[in-house]
């Protein structure tokens, strides 16, 4: 048995495998899925749900069949199938008095400190009064050429869990979990009921998306389970065709395949972590060996920028042979740091002006993605 006794706060993501039919929206899937998390409200847990489906059941709905490829196509079918999604959701939720909201999010809105924490305390004052928020990416207005997108809604709903405080997130798929290879072909395949740590060997054993309009597969799992590991949140790969799956999971039955959470960042290392960089700073040797020694950077230490980030933003920090050890949140923006570079903190008030930090940055901010 798993122990969850201190899971509080749970995300659940349910794929566009398993909620989609061939007519559209699989209603008895979706009717399941809601009633389970009415159980696990009356069970005491705070539950947020990140729902695939919408992209297809646009496509679908507008006899669209193959492929959603072209980005002003998957906004359009997004357009059309994401209020589809939510009358199935409100139907549903109702027959058990729940209100759900649906909330619409992109890359940048986590990225930016202002907009995050007005969506977390949104997101808790929704849970507080009881309704269950149901995320989706804004397919309609998100767009990779402005690194807006999450790419899947697998890594978009670790973020969720790692930026929101969840305690556990549960990955509901159309496959049991993560098998030591193709269970319909390989006879030796094993399920991995528990992965202690994401290493290449686990994840050699992903594969690619499973159909025309799931952008996900068990690589995009994987990747996502990561990201919820670091931020101190354990993940479970679940089928949602077993029967009951989210209440047993909780009641901790080993059912699919567990990844292990890490010790739990702070907030705001969890949010510096898992944001995307507007840059980079390239800093020489002695600079990284003082970070490693938990010091300030200094501008001495600062060889180039590249890329364009404002004061406050999350900038990746490299060495000088390419490598990104870390990401951290500046006192200064890009231009202000690309004068400064090479100079003395005594330097920092004739070359910027008064009343400005003496370091670049100090180690409270930053957070390490690499071991010295």
């Amino acid at each position: 048995m798993r122990d969850f006794s201190s899971v509080k706060r749970v995300v659940i993501k349910a794929g566009t495998n398993l909620l989609s039919s061939q007519k559209g929206i699989d209603m008895e899937r979706v009717k399941a899925i809601v009633d389970q998390i009415a159980t696990l409200r009356d069970m005491g847990y705070q539950v947020l749900l990140v729902s695939s489906g919408a992209v297809g059941l646009g496509a679908k709905a507008l006899g669209h069949t193959s492929p959603v490829v072209y980005i002003a196509m998957k906004q359009a079918c997004a357009a059309v199938g994401q209020p589809l999604l939510m009358s199935a959701y409100r139907e549903e939720f109702a027959r058990h008095n729940l209100v759900c909201a649906q909330i619409l999010i992109t890359r940048s809105i986590l990225n930016n400190r202002k907009s995050y924490n007005n969506l977390r305390s949104s997101v808790s004052m929704l849970l507080a009064m009881g309704v269950i928020p149901i995320f989706n990416e804004n397919d309609v207005v998100s767009t990779a050429e402005l690194k807006d997108v999450f790419g899947d809604n697998d890594r978009m709903s670790a973020l969720v869990a790692s930026k929101i405080d969840a305690d556990l997130l549960v990955l509901l798929t159309d496959i049991d979990g993560l098998y030591t290879g193709n269970p319909k072909t390989d006879k030796d395949a094993v399920l991995i009921h528990t992965i202690p740590e994401i290493t290449p060997e686990i994840m050699s054993y992903a594969k690619g998306a499973g159909s025309a309009f799931a952008t996900g597969g068990m690589k995009t799992k994987l990747l996502g389970a990561e990201i919820a590991q670091k931020g101190g949140c354990g993940t479970v790969i679940a089928s949602g065709y077993e029967e009951n799956v989210l209440v047993r999971i909780l009641r901790g039955e080993e059912i699919g395949s567990y990844i292990m959470p890490e010790e739990r960042l702070s907030q705001r290392e969890r949010w510096i972590l898992n944001t995307t960089p507007h840059g980079s700073i390239v800093v020489d040797e002695g600079a990284k060996r003082a970070l490693f020694a938990h010091k300030s950077l200094l501008p001495s230490g600062i060889k180039s920028i590249e890329g364009v980030f404002g004061k406050g933003e999350v900038a990746a920090i490299m060495d000088m042979d390419g490598k990104v050890f870390a990401k951290a949140v500046p006192y200064f923006d890009s231009t202000e740091i690309e004068k400064l570079q090479g100079h003395k903190s005594s330097d920092i008030e004739s070359v910027i002006g008064k009343g400005r930090k003496d370091v670049i940055f100090r180690p409270e901010d930053l957070v390490f993605t690499e071991s010295v």
